[in-house]
């Protein structure tokens, strides 16, 4: 048995210790979409206060200010409260619920050229305490998509974290 176990030993060595020629080289993989070559990308940030009013039919819209791609995302936060003197930043939308059963939702939408603040739900907005509709202030992020994944887009600190928002331009 000994003799069994010491030939099956040699021979397991002997055959995975042996290499047979090289085959024959694989096909390359498919050319991917032209990207950046050798730049890094940061998003793009910014930072506004907005009066919401009739005047301006309770909607707000602001151009960027530099190239905004199809494949970017934008992400609108708003300055929901103060912590000791620190900003609480929700990312939008926000709905408040009033007493009287009306709804007041903080929304947006975005294209390539601008992003729009606007007021939506059953509130009469111009009977809304001015708490509601005046000084309200945004921050604009727009992220390639590839960098928004595996982040917690709700959290305002992480985005800005990992994507090295650092500075706002405030408008």
């Amino acid at each position: 048995m000994r003799h069994i176990l010491s030939f099956i030993t040699v021979f397991a060595l002997l055959f995975t210790s042996c290499t047979g020629p090289q085959g024959p080289p694989g096909f390359d993989g498919l050319q991917g979409p032209p990207g950046f070559d050798g730049e890094t990308f940061i998003g793009s940030a910014f930072e506004i206060v907005i009066d919401f009013n009739a005047d301006n039919n309770f909607e707000f819209f602001e151009p960027y200010g530099f190239e905004v791609f199809p494949s970017d995302v934008t992400l609108v936060y708003i300055e929901w409260d103060l912590d000791n003197g620190e900003s609480i930043w929700r990312l939008l939308p926000q709905t408040v619920y009033f007493d009287n059963g009306s709804v007041l939702v903080y929304n947006f939408d975005f294209t390539q050229q601008d992003v729009r603040f606007f007021l939506d739900g059953t509130a009469n907005f111009n009977t809304l305490d001015p708490v509601w509709t005046q000084s309200q202030a945004f921050r604009v992020v727009v992220l390639p998509a590839d960098n928004v994944d595996g982040i917690d887009i709700t959290d305002y600190n992480a985005v800005s974290n990992a994507n090295n928002l650092e500075t706002f331009d405030i408008r």
